[in-house]
């Protein structure tokens, strides 16, 4: 069977199933409905359109709307809207997810979405995880003495003024930081010991604050290692740098998750349970991991060797991850983004 046969075969089969997400739930779904959908654009859209609205749409006569964005507009839409949503489902990250559930903006995931047994346990928190994108180690192989396997290794003498460090606030920056506490010996509630260490960094390379600027400096010999996602950092080796190595440190890759989120007060709730069971379809998972190199969060997946080295998959590799209490990271923000421009960007 070719792939792309079994891929049609595979759409075939959520088009025509209706029963994955239970007989009464479906008959809470009528023709006519509208789910509003709260999610990133590019390729991801795609995706979900593909694998998530055009089924729905087709199966049950209903109407997907999307809204388009970054997480902090849609965060503040659903939190003004709290409890009387325009959106069904909106997608968050991982620390925003945990929040809203507890600030009941959102709904704490349940088994009523049949996928949700596939889960890895950390995907199960905050709402449904759908894609795990890990922050890592990301070096030019060609501007090291040797390979970088420990987060430590920033502070290897061969890396001395080489560093291209993420500014802070930022996830690449949040991972940076929380990992220097963690191993010199501090935490989320000690970190002291990170801007102490990251302190003794300097001079820098040079301060990063997109990925788009990290490759131009990487393509430009500007420095030789930094903090990225590995997902988007692969492919950029790919496609444009092949000098470019994603790391796989001893201490663990942070934990970054994409996490689909169900209103509190949704007056879809079934309809939003079904696109959420169809995005954590393993044929949706695949087309996440082959396109973008999103990791799966759900178990009952297998994927080519080839494409499964580039991923987080397996029990192993997920229990790897380093997950942090978000809520601390969260609360001491606004005094870290002080302490950063003062002490480490200054």
């Amino acid at each position: 069977m070719t792939a792309r046969t079994t891929r049609r075969t595979m759409l075939g089969a959520a088009l025509a199933a209706p029963a994955i997400w239970g007989k009464d739930a479906v008959a809470q779904i009528r023709r006519g409905d509208e789910l509003t959908v709260g999610v990133w654009g590019g390729v991801q859209e795609r995706i979900v359109r593909q694998y998530c609205g055009t089924p729905l749409e087709q199966q049950h006569g209903v109407k997907i709307n999307y809204v388009l964005g970054g997480t902090t507009e849609r965060r503040a839409r659903a939190y003004a809207e709290r409890g009387r949503p325009s959106f069904d489902v909106l997608y968050l990250n991982i620390s925003e997810s945990r929040q809203a559930v507890r600030d009941g903006v959102t709904q704490a995931p349940t088994a009523n979405v049949p996928n949700f047994a596939n889960l890895y346990p950390l995907a199960r928190q905050g709402g449904y995880g759908v894609a795990f994108n890990p922050v890592t180690i990301v070096y030019d192989r060609r501007a090291v003495a040797s390979p970088m396997t420990s987060w430590k290794d920033f502070w290897r003498d061969d890396l001395k003024g080489k560093v291209i460090w993420p500014t802070y606030p930022g996830a690449q920056g949040t991972s940076a930081l929380l990992m220097s506490a963690k191993v010199w010996g501090g935490s989320e509630r000690n970190i002291d010991p990170a801007f102490q260490n990251i302190a003794r960094l300097k001079p820098f390379a040079a301060i990063q604050g997109s990925q788009d600027q990290l490759y131009g400096m990487f393509d430009s010999g500007v420095g030789a290692a930094s903090v990225e996602f590995g997902s988007f950092t692969r492919r950029y080796a790919e496609t444009r740098n092949p000098n470019i190595v994603v790391a796989d440190p001893t201490e663990g890759q942070v934990v970054a998750m994409n996490v689909a989120c169900i209103t509190t007060g949704t007056r879809n709730q079934a309809l939003a349970e079904a696109w959420v069971n169809l995005h954590l379809s393993p044929e949706c998972q695949q087309a996440y991991a082959e396109q973008i190199y999103y990791s799966p969060t759900i178990t009952n997946l297998t994927l080519p060797a080839e494409l499964s080295a580039k991923l987080v998959m397996g029990q192993a590799a997920v229990e790897k991850l380093v997950d942090f209490d978000w809520g601390v990271v969260a609360q001491n923000e606004p005094r870290w983004s002080s302490r950063f421009t003062r002490e480490i960007a200054g």
